[in-house]
């Protein structure tokens, strides 16, 4: 601890002079490492229209519009399923979560956990990178083996799953074994932020990924005094989602005092969509919701003066693009033999430059649901009186033009070629992950069986295509 004391103030004093003469920047920002930190901040089933910067009125968002105009926002980006579990897995280990086996939210007698043959994010950026797991995991929590310092991190603080599990208990694992941490609901989120700074500021001098993963606005809500009340139109549910919103302005405080902000990606974002508060925004469907977009549109605000353009744009892209852009800005490759299904939206970020995705798809646990390319969203199936129901079998093809607003009207009739074409790209992702199906029941399948043929509803399925 004396010689990384002595090191410091020798690379203050050093910095001194830099400082002066670049404009003030401090001795963090000189330095360190060239590559560059990586912070994702990951809300829990918060909505499309929630915040101001994806065109939400109701709640006041005063430093994530900030953050907006000053960086990018992405449009049209996805989570990488309709609830947590399978979210999180896609977006740490940059593939579609039906390779991991976690399909569905993982609850508090499951056993299953992410395999430890999964690369994450962290792992992939070791040793470089110190990496920290800060707030709620849900990627299992059986056995010996559940830490996320398996998988990579150096760092775990948070909860092994949602705050409306029981029991439930704050963990820290700094390497030395997991213990307890004292917590009440109504501090956890500011307690999550305080032990961020810290890591921050201890890493201040180093490349480092935090993936701070709040466990709000996920209901119950528990917002703190402090924000208790605030949001008159939006409850306490508001409330949460303002006091998520102040934590956002501490963590891009936090880097501005350390001199890290402009070598600092930030990335804010959702797990999925709303539950049974919060606004899709316009969006159709919410959370656990078949495969339209109020259940995997989420926000997404991107910050990095200097690095990271600023503006909206539309470019499709997803959660298991994180993995690879990371990998990319830090110079490295991915592990030898890693399939990744995610792709590097650097440019996009930076340029506001088209999608690299051909395509993206949606899983319904098991089920590819839905496909969507940059105009077009082909939606298989929807939830009827509690049951998944293949509607393309029964006459009903879901094909949405995105490029003129919500899902509300199919235009299968207007552009049957298309639908014929997204309709084969469906089955064909269908049939390539099905070996991976860890449910041996395939409701889907069994419509298929009773719908073999399908046929486009008169008078327009014989229309000149």
């Amino acid at each position: 601890m004396q010689m990384l004391t002595s090191r410091r103030h020798v690379l203050t004093g050093l910095a001194g002079g830099v400082a002066a003469m670049a404009g003030g920047r401090t001795h963090a920002a000189t330095a360190r490492m060239a590559q560059p930190n990586f912070i994702v901040i990951l809300t829990d089933d918060m909505g499309y229209g929630d915040i101001g910067p994806m065109g939400g009125k109701t709640i006041a968002t005063p430093y994530l519009d900030k953050m907006a105009r000053s960086g990018r926002v992405l449009t049209d980006y996805y989570a990488p399923a309709n609830t947590c579990t399978p979210s999180r897995a896609g977006m740490l280990t940059g593939r579609y979560a039906i390779r991991t086996g976690l399909n569905r939210p993982l609850l508090a007698r499951d056993t299953a956990v992410l395999p430890r043959s999964e690369t994450s994010i962290a792992k992939a950026l070791r040793p470089q990178y110190a990496s920290a797991m800060i707030g709620k995991w849900h990627l299992g929590h059986s056995g010996p083996d559940w830490s996320p310092l398996n998988y990579g991190f150096d760092l775990f603080y948070g909860l092994p799953y949602s705050h409306d599990i029981t029991p439930l208990s704050l963990c820290e694992d700094a390497g030395q074994g997991m213990r307890t941490v004292p917590f009440v609901h109504a501090t956890l989120q500011q307690q999550f932020c305080d032990r961020a700074e810290r890591f921050i500021t201890d890493n201040r001098e180093r490349p480092f990924f935090l993936n701070l993963s709040l466990s709000s606005p996920h209901l119950p809500n528990f917002p703190a005094s402090s924000w208790a009340g605030k949001s008159h139109k939006a409850g306490a549910y508001g409330d949460s989602v303002m006091e998520i919103d102040a934590i956002v302005g501490r963590v891009l405080d936090c880097l501005s005092r350390n001199g890290i902000e402009r070598q600092s990606l930030v990335l804010f974002t959702s797990d999925n969509g709303p539950w049974f508060e919060g606004s899709p925004g316009g969006l159709r469907g919410r959370k656990g919701g078949s495969g339209f977009d109020g259940a995997y549109r989420v926000p997404f605000v991107a910050h990095m003066p200097g690095t990271v353009g600023r503006g909206r744009r539309d470019a499709i892209a997803m959660g298991i693009d994180l993995m690879p852009t990371f990998l990319a800005m830090a110079g490295l490759s991915p592990p030898p033999g890693l399939a990744m299904d995610g792709k590097d939206i650097g440019a996009v970020l930076k340029a506001g430059a088209p999608t690299p995705h051909d395509h993206l798809i949606l899983f319904n646990q098991d089920d590819v649901i839905g496909i969507r390319t940059q105009r077009w969203k082909y939606v298989a199936a929807d939830y009827y009186a509690g049951t998944l129901a293949l509607t393309d079998m029964r006459g009903y093809p879901g094909l949405y033009d995105m490029l003129a607003g919500p899902e509300d009207y199919s235009v299968a009739s207007v552009h049957p070629a298309v639908a014929r074409g997204m309709r084969e790209l469906f089955l064909a992702e269908r049939e390539r992950f099905r070996p991976l199906r860890t449910n041996p029941t395939d409701p889907l399948a069994d419509q298929e069986r009773h719908h073999p043929a399908w046929v486009l509803p008169q008078p327009w399925r014989d229309w000149p295509q």
